[in-house]
């Protein structure tokens, strides 16, 4: 029985969670890690003690789980590991983690909660904490909400503050030392006489030390890093032009494609002729797509001119053409009958009798998110095995909306999350994902790149 002998039917049915398709998974199971995905792709040398911290000879990198886009989530995120860790932000290098469910947003699913977030009652508080069971199910990897930090808040200190105890524990075994007599400064377990021991040389021993599931984290009082305005760690490549996005991959026999889609949302395509756009300059494929066509060319300036040539008849959308159209079909659909009712209490008629009432309507237009980089991904399928290099809100998802898009198994797709010029939103959406990954498909063995048009990019958004 061991631990699970532990669990009380209480504790049990507290930590329960309904999942899709009624399996319920007790509080054991939520309490149980996700296996460390670094310790898939590490290389000779290189040693992972969490999903959070690689270390080898070179130095210290610290994985951050959310996708940077400009917010300054690598430095912060990054930071409360090093805080813990005592190294500072100079000298330890920032990579964006894997596509894992072991990197879930527990705060996913707080916002959707009836309380407010001002309420501090029992019962909103046991509500938010339960709402990470499902989430650790959920497996959710995504950027948003302005959840990273209060997420990552306490997960990555702890991170860091395991990770320190276990060098510290490698260092005493090392030099046959009590670990109180130990410290650490900067990377460094300092002992008695002076001797100083780096975390390079201590890394693995270390590994195979058992992390504690509760370390003790710092005070206030001894923050060094957290606490502070910090430069930010991406600022040189950014502002050098040495920051990497995915619109500035370039791959060996790449070739770049662009899509032309139904600009009635939902609407199908009815017909098209590309026999003049298919003898132009660069052109070497042309795709019938759900809703579109895609064009795969030399340069994206061939795709993009190639696409404006096709003939094509769209079918009208099941909706509105105009928003004045919109926002009456949006008056209709109001009635006395609620959608929904979170509470019911108190007479609000009562309370407004005799008190001066003020209305007011306010209407806004579909906006688009209109990031500074265009919407774009590039993808390579060789044999079963898909790559994908996009900036992306969601890894995990791009993971499983690429597979589906270019009939693989999920386990033979590896994503690499690229910066971002500009997400708010609009990367958490994966059909450029779906698309780049379909169009690869098309065209095994040749890496493409897919990039939109920037009327493209306005056009189909998710408008707000």
């Amino acid at each position: 029985m061991g631990r699970l002998g532990k669990i009380t039917r209480r504790t049990l049915l507290i930590g329960s969670a309904a999942i899709a398709g009624g399996v319920v998974v007790g509080y054991w199971r939520y309490k149980t890690p996700y296996e460390n995905p670094l310790l898939k792709s590490l290389d000779s040398g290189q040693v992972a003690l969490n999903p959070y911290l690689r270390i080898d000879q070179s130095g210290i990198s610290i994985i951050v789980p959310r996708a940077e886009m400009g917010q300054g989530v690598h430095t912060t995120l990054a930071a409360l590991v090093a805080e813990e860790l005592d190294v500072s932000l100079q000298n330890i290098n920032v990579e964006h983690g894997p596509a894992s469910r072991a990197y879930y947003n527990g705060m996913l699913l707080e916002e959707g909660l009836f309380w407010s977030s001002l309420d501090t009652s029992r019962i909103a508080e046991n509500a938010r904490a339960f709402s990470h069971v499902p989430a650790k199910f959920l497996g959710m990897q995504i950027t948003g909400g302005s959840s990273s930090v209060p997420d990552a808040y306490v997960k990555m200190r702890k991170a860091g503050a395991a990770a320190r105890a276990m060098l510290l524990e490698a260092a005493a075994i090392k030099l046959n030392e009590d670990v109180a007599s130990l410290r650490t400064e900067n990377g460094v377990v300092i002992a008695g006489g002076g001797i100083r021991l780096t975390y390079e040389s201590l890394a693995e021993l270390a590994a195979d030390i058992e992390p504690s599931d509760e370390p003790t984290l710092k005070s206030r009082l001894g923050w060094k890093t957290l606490g502070r305005s910090l430069p930010r760690v991406d600022m040189r490549d950014k502002c050098t032009g040495v920051a990497q996005y995915a619109i500035d991959i370039q791959l060996p026999g790449m070739l770049h494609a662009t899509v032309r889609m139904n600009p009635h949302l939902g609407g199908a395509m009815t017909s098209f002729d590309w026999s003049e756009a298919e003898k132009m300059p660069g052109v070497r494929k042309i795709l019938s797509l759900e809703g579109g066509i895609a064009v795969i060319a030399s340069n994206t300036w061939y795709a993009m001119q190639a696409a404006k040539a096709v003939s094509i008849e769209w079918a009208k959308a099941p909706y509105p053409a105009a928003s004045a159209e919109h926002f009456t079909a949006l008056e209709n659909a109001f009635s006395d009958d609620h959608d929904s009712q979170l509470r019911d209490d108190g007479d609000v008629d009562q309370a407004l009798q005799n008190a001066t009432v003020i209305e007011g309507e306010y209407r806004v237009p579909y906006l688009a998110h209109a990031t500074m980089e265009p919407m774009n991904a590039v993808a390579v399928l060789r044999g079963d095995k898909l790559e994908v290099w996009a900036g992306n809100q969601n890894p995990t998802m791009a993971v499983k909306a690429a597979a589906k898009a270019a009939d693989v198994d999920p386990d033979n797709v590896t994503v690499h999350t690229m910066m971002m010029g500009g997400g708010f939103g609009r990367r958490s959406e994966m059909d450029f994902v779906s698309l780049a990954a379909g169009i690869a498909a098309a065209m095994p063995d040749i890496p493409v790149k897919t990039t939109w048009s920037r009327e493209e990019d306005i056009q189909h958004d998710t408008y707000r």
